[in-house]
């Protein structure tokens, strides 16, 4: 009676089952190799070497918590690279999010022509980053480039900006690239699809009720837009707080640090002073902080994202 039993719980596998099976191992056998060859091994690796001095030349030795307590305390750069990499997100992130749905919202009346401003819109997003750094760097340059040639003619005994030559315009003019390619990019692509998901029937409720343009899109469209909402905020912090290339490219991080950001402390001590060991720890210390972030937005969600069908 038990053998019974035991073959109706577990019934046996066919020959042609367990070939499917195989040959779905096999076709992942690709993408297994790539993860623990290229991400998993990686971070384990970088775990380990947070914990050594290890430069690349001498065999890494241990130093226990050495290296993050040298961060925490010690490492003049540190703190002043983390929380210019915070006001770097906090102006970023809200203005492309508000911009790139602005964008979304302008493209979804059913204009003419909105087929070519929609290309036109995405066409900085497909503009290779380092070529949009290298053309802003001409477009930002003080002496030839347009914006001040335009500002010179229109005030002419006025101080112009050195834009990314000074320390007070560099990061301004930082700003105003990043939100050229942002309003335009994924993220309006992002909203565009969501507000197209919007039912209807929804607005045309709305609208016999007496609701206006604005009671329309605080009432209906923000909510129904709010799963959309958080996806970008979550990527839009987490692309803020790894802002690397385009300060890289444009400023080196200077002049005198005023653009030097996290990305980049962790870049010179990696790859200028080849201090893997105390690079590893600063990448450990910045995925901490950008888990925190995205565990406090998941949290935070379910007071203000509400999804289609959902009972409150």
């Amino acid at each position: 009676m038990s053998a019974t039993s035991s073959a109706i719980r577990r019934p046996r596998i066919s020959g042609l089952r367990r070939k499917e099976i195989a040959a779905g191992y096999l076709f992942l056998t690709p993408w297994i190799i790539g993860f623990f060859g290229f991400v998993a091994g990686p971070m384990i690796a970088s775990a380990v070497l947070s914990f050594t001095n290890y430069d690349m030349v001498n065999v890494g030795k241990w130093v226990g918590v050495k290296n993050y307590s040298f961060i925490l305390f010690r490492d003049e750069l540190f703190w002043p690279s983390l929380l210019r990499t915070f006001k770097y997100a906090i102006v970023i992130v809200p203005t492309s999010l508000i911009g790139s749905l602005l964008a979304a919202l302008l493209l979804n009346q059913g204009l003419k022509g909105t087929n070519v401003f929609r290309t036109l819109y995405f066409l900085p997003h497909l503009t290779p980053i380092v070529a949009s750094v290298m053309l802003w760097g001409w477009f930002f340059d003080p002496h030839m480039g347009p914006l001040n040639t335009a500002l010179r003619a229109l005030f002419p005994t006025a101080k112009l900006p050195e834009w990314f030559r000074s320390p007070d315009w560099a990061m301004p003019a930082l700003f105003i690239m990043a939100l050229w390619g942002a309003v335009g990019g994924n993220n309006m692509l992002i909203f565009l699809a969501g507000l197209q998901g919007v039912p209807q029937e929804l607005y045309e409720a709305a609208a016999i009720d007496g609701a206006g343009t604005w009671s329309k899109f605080f009432h209906v469209t923000l909510p129904m837009l709010s799963p959309t909402i958080f996806f970008n905020l979550v990527l839009g912090i987490i692309g803020a707080l790894r802002v690397f290339t385009t300060a890289f490219i444009a400023t080196g991080g200077g002049p005198a640090y005023a653009t030097y950001f996290y990305a980049l402390h962790i870049y010179n001590k990696a790859f200028r002073y080849f201090e893997m060991g105390y690079a590893s720890a600063l990448a450990w210390i910045f995925f901490f902080i950008t888990l925190a972030f995205t565990l406090i937005q998941f949290q935070t969600s379910r007071h203000w994202v509400f999804y289609a069908g959902e009972v409150r």
